[in-house]
C-alpha cells in the first residue's frame, strides 16, 4: 500500500492493537464464542481489514448490521460465520442463504421470507430468532415469541431453515446497576426457556454487547458481541479507560496543516465570526472539516495536539478545513497535527472528543468519513 500519510490527512488503524484487543476482551469471556462486531465499515476503521484481523486474533464470528455488508464480506473472500441483523421486507435473503450468512429474523414476516429464500436457493437457511427483552427496536415482542419460536421449529423440521441462535440486545449496560438490566436478563432466559420448550437447540444464545462483556459476567451465555470495545474504547468511560480493561485505542486520526498565518487582532475566524483574535496571534489551518467526520458541534470546542501543545478549534468547524489559534507559537505548512489517537504522544483521544461534542466516542471514529484514507499498521 502507498504511504499516505504525506497527504492533508488520514486515519492509521492499529490492526496489531485491534487483534491485541480481541485477545483481551476473549479473556473477559474464557468460555463463550466470540463474535466481533464490523457492522459501519468496522466503526469507521474498515469493515475487511478489521474482519481478516479479528479472525486472525481469534473471533469465531462476524457481525454486521445489514445483508449488503455481509455480502461485502463475502466478495471480498471473508469466510467464517457472518451474522446480519438488520432486514426490511424483499431484502436480499436469498443472496445470504447462498452465501452462507446466518440471517436474523425479529417477526413472522422476516420467516416466511427467510423460507421463501431456502425454498428458491434450494438449501436450508441458517436463522437466528431475535427477542425484544426491552430495548424497543428490532426483535419480536415476548408476547408474540413463542408463536414465533414454534413457526420457527416447523420450518426446521421441514428441513428449510436452521436456529443456529437466540439473541438479544441489551438498552442500558453502559450504565452498570441500571435495573433494566436484571428485567432484561430476566425477559432473555424465559425466552430461552420458551424455545427449547418449541423444541429449538441453537448453537449460540447471545445477549452480551461490549459493556455486557466487560462488565457483565452472567451475561455471556455461549457467545459475546464486542463492538466498539475492540476497537479499543471504552463502552463506559465512567468505569473505566481502554487501558483499565486492557484495551487499546486503534484509530488515530492525523492531518497536515495547510496553512500557518500571522494575523492581527480582533481578525474573525470562520463563518460567522464566532472567534475573533483576542490579539496578534498566529492561525494554523487543518484540512479536514465535516465533509470527513469532524463534527460541526466540535466548533470552538473540538481539541487537538499542533506544535507540542493541546489547542481548541478556533471558529466553526466548516465542510473541509477548521482553524487552531497558536497563540504566537511557531508551525509551518506541512506540519503534522493529531486530532486524536490512543493518547501515546499526549495526543487528545476520541473519548475527549466525544467530551467536547456531547456525544459518544462510538460516534466519533464512527463518522470518520471516505474522504480520508485509511493507512494499516502493525503495532511496533
Amino acid at each position: 500500500m502507498n504511504d499516505m500519510t504525506s497527504g492533508r490527512g488520514w486515519a492509521q488503524i492499529d490492526l496489531g492493537a485491534l487483534r491485541g484487543n480481541v485477545a483481551a476482551l476473549r479473556a473477559k469471556a474464557p468460555g463463550a464464542a466470540f463474535m466481533a462486531v464490523v457492522k459501519a465499515d468496522a466503526y469507521g476503521h474498515g469493515m475487511v481489514p478489521c474482519a481478516r484481523a479479528a479472525l486472525e486474533g481469534g473471533a469465531d464470528w462476524l457481525g454486521v448490521a445489514t445483508p449488503e455488508e455481509a455480502l461485502a464480506l463475502r466478495a471480498a473472500g471473508v469466510g467464517g460465520r457472518v451474522l446480519c441483523w438488520l432486514w426490511t421486507p424483499g431484502g436480499p435473503w436469498r443472496e445470504c442463504v447462498e452465501a452462507d450468512v446466518d440471517v436474523t429474523v425479529s417477526a413472522p414476516w422476516a420467516l416466511e421470507e427467510a423460507v421463501a429464500a431456502a425454498r428458491a436457493a434450494g438449501r436450508t437457511a441458517r436463522v437466528q430468532l431475535k427477542v425484544d427483552a426491552g430495548l424497543g427496536r428490532n426483535g419480536c415482542q415476548p408476547d408474540q415469541w413463542p408463536a414465533l419460536t414454534a413457526a420457527a421449529r416447523a420450518a426446521e423440521k421441514a428441513d428449510l431453515i436452521k436456529v443456529t441462535g437466540l439473541w438479544a440486545h441489551f438498552s442500558c449496560a453502559d450504565e452498570p446497576g441500571h435495573p433494566s438490566i436484571a428485567r432484561e436478563l430476566g425477559v432473555f432466559r424465559t425466552a430461552l426457556d420458551q424455545a427449547a420448550a418449541a423444541g429449538l437447540d441453537p448453537e449460540v444464545r447471545h445477549i452480551a454487547n461490549s459493556p455486557g462483556t466487560l462488565t457483565l459476567p452472567e451475561s455471556h451465555f455461549d457467545m459475546v458481541r464486542p463492538g466498539v470495545a475492540m476497537y479499543g474504547i471504552s463502552p463506559v468511560p465512567q468505569v473505566g479507560g481502554p487501558a483499565d480493561f486492557g484495551l487499546r485505542p486503534v484509530m488515530t486520526l492525523a492531518a497536515r496543516l495547510a496553512s500557518v498565518k500571522q494575523v492581527p487582532g480582533g481578525h474573525g475566524v470562520s463563518y460567522g465570526h464566532r472567534y475573533v483574535t483576542p490579539g496578534p496571534t498566529t492561525l494554523a489551518l487543518v484540512p479536514l472539516g465535516y465533509g470527513d467526520g469532524v463534527p460541526r458541534h466540535a466548533s470552538g470546542a473540538g481539541p487537538v495536539l499542533v506544535a507540542g501543545k493541546w489547542r481548541t478549534v478556533a471558529g466553526r468547524v466548516a465542510m473541509d478545513q477548521f482553524v487552531v489559534d497558536l497563540g504566537g507559537d511557531a508551525a509551518a505548512a506541512g506540519d503534522e497535527v493529531l486530532l486524536f489517537g490512543p493518547g501515546d504522544r499526549g495526543e487528545p483521544t476520541a473519548e475527549d472528543w466525544a467530551r467536547a461534542c456531547g456525544t459518544i466516542a462510538y460516534e466519533i471514529v464512527t463518522r470518520i468519513g471516505g474522504r480520508v484514507p485509511r493507512v494499516y499498521r502493525e503495532r511496533g
